[in-house]
Order: structure tokens, then sequence, then C-alpha cells
């Protein structure tokens, strides 16, 4: 398969951080600013940050969105509390720059960058946004696979590529940012694989569900398990039997930022369920992972658990769509600045 050797080819490349530059930044931190020892976590963020940049004096950089976009044929069985076509809707919003990702993203100071990997419309005659569609949505895999397995290794090459064409313009962190209804199912799929879960455990309600339909969304989840015989230790096998087109084309944009020493924030518990994938497929990727916020889904902390990834904020968001991600990048930022000014006093 073309698609999946190029990407292991990749990923083969990636390398650690240097641990020598975290410990000299945190050193340096604690010596230059009196207060460091009150700045809790910042310390760490900073360090770790210093080190995935590969810089002991790091700054903040510019910054990209990566939203990608796709369609889930499991949204027909109403798991969702919104129709397919919001997909479309809320598409057509993030190109305005007037949905909450957008004005998140603003604040944040980073770009938006859009991309359609497998949306079940057709949005060609808009401007603005990267098309990649792979297919026009997944399957409902409930009944089958999601998708075959090149096409888990399209998706994940479509974030690599456009990853590492970010980062030659510039860019230098990332924000994982996703749109599909129908995602929060196929995550909670991906959990339960992954991190060993039941279907009630991994399944929350998503865009806040009702009872009646959380119960169809754990019947998906259990059925999905049972049709298909997933490999749990083969991250290809467990995006191409569940996954979405969107969250492995996430994958690929942790998988493009750790092999060109970028650090990715992680958002919520879609995100989450594209790191887990990549993670599989690179451990080294954790390396430069950044945990940004805790969901209100509950399988959540066991997915960061699993990538021993804390969680910077705790506000019982669920929206996803980078919006957790982009006020980190603005605590980030803030922090880098209590760093720099910590020299400028010297001088």
């Amino acid at each position: 398969m073309v698609a999946e050797r190029l990407v292991l080819e990749k990923i083969r490349k990636i390398q650690p951080v240097d641990s020598r530059i975290k410990e000299k930044i945190e050193k340096e931190f604690r010596e230059k600013c009196p207060e460091a020892k009150d700045l809790g976590g910042l310390v760490d963020l900073v360090a770790n940050y210093g080190a995935m940049r590969g810089t002991e004096h790091p700054n903040p950089v510019k910054k990209a969105m990566m939203l990608m976009v796709g369609d889930h044929g499991v949204a027909k069985y109403n798991v969702s509390a919104f129709p397919q076509e919001v997909t479309l809707q809320m598409t057509k919003g993030y190109l305005k720059g007037i949905a909450p990702a957008n004005v998140m993203a603003r604040h944040g100071g980073m770009d938006v960058v859009i991309t359609d990997v497998g949306m079940n419309f057709d949005m060609s005659g808009y401007t603005g946004m990267n098309y990649c569609k792979i297919a026009w949505g997944t399957e409902a895999f409930s009944e089958g696979p999601a998708m075959t397995r090149e096409q888990a290794a399209e998706a994940i090459a479509v974030g690599i590529r456009l990853t590492e064409e970010k980062v030659d313009e510039g860019y230098g962190l990332f924000v994982l940012a996703e749109m599909g209804i129908g995602n929060t199912t196929s995550s909670a799929a991906i959990a339960a694989v992954m991190c060993s879960l039941t279907p009630v455990e991994a399944t929350g309600r998503g865009t806040g569900v009702g009872d009646d339909r959380l119960a169809i969304k754990r019947n998906i989840v259990a059925k999905a398990l049972e049709v298909n015989e997933i490999d749990s230790t083969d991250a290809l096998d467990v995006l191409s039997k569940v996954g979405g087109f969107e969250i492995g084309a996430l994958a690929g944009v942790v998988l493009g930022a750790a092999l060109r020493k970028a650090p990715v924030l992680v958002d919520g518990y879609i995100a989450t369920a594209a790191a887990l994938i990549a993670h599989q497929l690179a451990p080294l990727c954790r390396e430069y992972m950044i945990g940004s916020h805790l969901s209100a889904e509950p399988a959540h902390i066991k997915m960061l658990e699993k990538l021993s990834l804390p969680p910077i904020l705790n506000m019982g968001m669920r929206m996803g769509e980078g919006t957790g991600a982009a006020l980190v990048a603005h605590i980030l930022d803030g922090a880098l600045e209590v760093y720099q000014a910590s020299f400028a006093e010297e001088s």
C-alpha cells in the first residue's frame, strides 16, 4: 500500500526532544525569576515547549489551528443531537470566521487552516479551505469497517503533508481541531479499543444527547466492537475499522509536527483519540504533545492517562473544535513572555 509505506517511512525519522534543554530552562527560570516557585505548572510548560522547539530561549511562534472536517456514516443512526447537515453549516461558519473556534483562535493568536478530508458535502464552490477529500464520509462502522486501511493511511498522510507545508511557511505550533457529526461516537470506539474500556465507560453524551440517544450511541459502539475484529496494537487497523477521516488527518498533524520538532496542543476528546492513533504509530511523537484541557466526556481522563498527558485546564468543555487548546495557546504565550522578561531584567 503506497500511502501506508510513505507514512511509515516518514515517521521513522521522528527524533526525541533534548531533555538537557528542558532541564536548563527549568533551572534558569527558577534562578532568574524569583516568582517561578509560585507559577506552578507554567515552568514545566515553558521548559517542555523549549525542549520540543529545540531552543533554550523559547519565544511565542506563528500558530496554526489545523481544523479537519469529515463526516461519519454512523450518523445515520442518530447518535448525535444534530443532523449531518450541521457539519456543512459549521464549516461555512468557519470559512466566514464567525464560529466559536474562529473567535478562540483569534484570541490565541493563530490562523485557522480548514481542510475537507471526508465531508459528505460538496464544498468545491467555496474558497479559503484545502480540498483533500478521501471519500464522501466514512461507512457506518457498526456494519463493518469505516474505511479501508489504505484510506486510513491516506488520511494520516494528508495531515503530515499539510503540517510540514505549514512549518515551511513559518508556523511552529499547531492546535488540533475538528468537525464532523458523529465523531464523538467514533472517538468512543477508539477509546474503548485503545484504553481497554467498555462501551459504557467510553461513550459519553458528546453534543449533549439525552438518555435515549446515549443508549443508542453505546449500542452502536458495542456493535462496532463486535462486528469488526480490531487489533488494538495496530493503529491503522483501529482507525480503518472505527475511525474518521478527520481523526486520521489530525493524527497526521501530530506526526508531522513531531517530525519537524513543532509542539502540538491536543484539544479535547476527539483530538485525543487522534493523538492515541499517532502515539501507537510512533511513540516518540508523545514528546511533542501538550495537553490542553479535560473534556466533560467521562472517558477523556482515561485517554489522557494513557498518553501521560496532564490537562492544563478543567472547565467542563465538550465543544471540541480546538476551542480548549486555543485557550491554552494564550496561556503558553503568557508563560513564555514571563520567562523572557526574567532575562530582560538582567540587562
